[in-house]
């Protein structure tokens, strides 16, 4: 099993890459004070259940400057050790289990490792602390690859550390944010990782292929579940007597039932990325809180987004419609067509029969706004867009901006959804939910349609810090 420390001066965000290669928050223990980590722990990957790469996060680095100095008294005149002998000879030494300790950890790790990853935070000035760390690292024997950390930030320094490193013959660096990671740069780890183990070459690639056919099978799935709940939506309707208190309670019922729909897809994508709702706010998503926490029906969430509010939002409308379409379309009177739905002699008048009734006896339908479909349409293009990005390092909740995002903001809606406005069977929130081959066809053509409209996406157009 191929094995990778990874190793660096003190709070440069070792574990932080850890937890964001593992896909694992929970991975160690994060903190903004220096030396969080005290000991070395590890983190397997595996490919076809067989662990093939263990990653062994180490303590920083704090005393190099003084351990260089006490390596070369270690040093006995006209002996010609090479770098491996004179670390081992050190960790022999007493000082390895007292002032040295935490260095002796990571020089011990890197000798029992293939390789190492030297994460270095890009906003910190190089300094001659760096380049004896490196000294010593470098006397360990094994291919070290340099990760520049935080480049996202506005005051990095990544281009001083690529000089930096390039003088001390280390050219091939990595620049890898682990708050907010790269789209392909696991693929470039790996990539650079499989230059620097040619022996371990295959086993690099065939990881980095099976993490990148997770990712595109991840962002399926995702689109399916953002999918799932529009067509829900937009198929949903409750009948309600004409009155206003009747109107009012019914909305109300409505309203409550979409809210809840969008929480349980949030927190089915949370779960599909193997984030937690911890990770973002200690407020339920996206009922409470800030901008997440904006009522799906409040006007100013459709404002926020650039949607414009339409007169009879979430109230609905009566049933006129389909009565408009039978009658003009086949020029039956109203009472044929009761006699019709009630003998089940016309195709389709189960479906739309007991609406037309409805409507003549008084009751409304109520259904949810086009406005509001295009806000959770967005919500959710969103969370999935800043899922995709977000390392599983960060701490900041998610902050997302007005999309620049004009076809779902004012364009017209994809005709899955507008098949589904007339399929109310279709929607699991109602009675008599009906998941039949239609409506998986749709779901899945709606999911597509998502996925392309978001890969238009300009990078950073909906998203900003974390």
């Amino acid at each position: 099993m191929l094995k990778i420390a990874v190793v660096g001066h003190t709070n440069t965000g070792k574990t932080s890459l850890l937890r964001t290669l593992t896909r694992d928050s929970s991975f160690g223990d994060v903190a903004d004070s220096p030396g969080t980590t005290r000991h070395v722990e590890g983190a397997r990957l595996r490919l076809d259940g067989r662990p093939v790469l263990e990653w062994f996060d180490t303590p920083g680095m704090e005393d190099s400057i003084a351990l260089l100095e006490y390596l070369e008294r270690l040093d006995e005149p006209g002996a010609r050790r090479d770098g491996p002998a004179r670390i081992r000879r050190f960790l022999d030494s007493p000082e390895a289990h007292r002032r040295y300790e935490q260095e002796a950890r990571v020089l011990a790790k890197m000798l029992d490792c293939d390789a190492a990853l030297y994460v270095i935070d890009a906003r910190d000035p190089v300094l001659s602390k760096h380049r004896d760390e490196l000294a010593l690292l470098a006397a360990c024997g094994r291919p070290l690859l340099p990760v520049l950390n935080f480049v996202n930030a506005p005051a990095h320094r990544a281009d001083e550390w690529r000089d930096a490193m390039a003088r001390l013959g280390l050219h091939a660096a990595l620049e890898f944010d682990t708050v907010a990671p790269p789209l392909d740069g696991e693929h470039q780890l790996y990539a650079k990782l499989a230059v620097l183990l040619d022996r371990h070459a295959a086993t690099l690639n065939r990881l980095s292929d099976e993490l990148a056919r997770q990712r595109l099978e991840r962002g399926r799935a995702a689109w399916q579940l953002a999918a799932d709940l529009l067509v829900d939506v937009a198929a949903l309707r409750l009948a309600s007597p004409a009155d206003d208190a009747a109107l009012q309670a019914h909305a109300a019922t409505l309203r409550d039932q979409v809210r809840r729909r969008e929480q349980a897809c949030v927190d089915a994508l949370l779960a599909l990325y193997n984030f937690r709702r911890s990770d973002y706010a200690e407020d339920d998503l996206p009922l409470d809180g800030t901008r997440w926490g904006m009522d799906l029906f409040h006007p100013q969430a459709l404002k926020d987004m650039g949607i414009q509010l339409s007169a009879g939002m979430a109230a609905g409308a009566m049933a006129g419609a389909a009565v408009d379409l039978f009658s003009a379309g086949l020029s039956l009177g109203t009472g044929m067509l009761i006699g019709a739905a009630a003998g089940g002699l016309w195709q389709g008048v189960e479906r739309f029969g007991g609406r037309i009734l409805g409507k003549l006896r008084g009751y409304r339908e109520i259904t949810v706004d086009d406005a509001v479909l295009r806000l959770l349409a967005l919500r959710q293009r969103q969370l999935i867009h800043a899922l995709e990005r977000r390392g599983h390092a960060a701490r900041d909740p998610l902050r997302l901006d007005r999309p620049a995002d004009q076809a779902w903001r004012s364009g017209r809606l994809p005709d899955p959804l507008k098949e589904a406005r007339s399929r109310p069977e279709w929607s699991a929130l109602g009675k008599g939910h009906e998941d039949d081959e239609r409506r998986k066809r749709v779901v899945a053509e709606l999911a597509r349609t998502l996925a392309e409209d978001t890969a238009d996406m300009p990078a950073g157009s909906d998203t900003q810090g974390t």
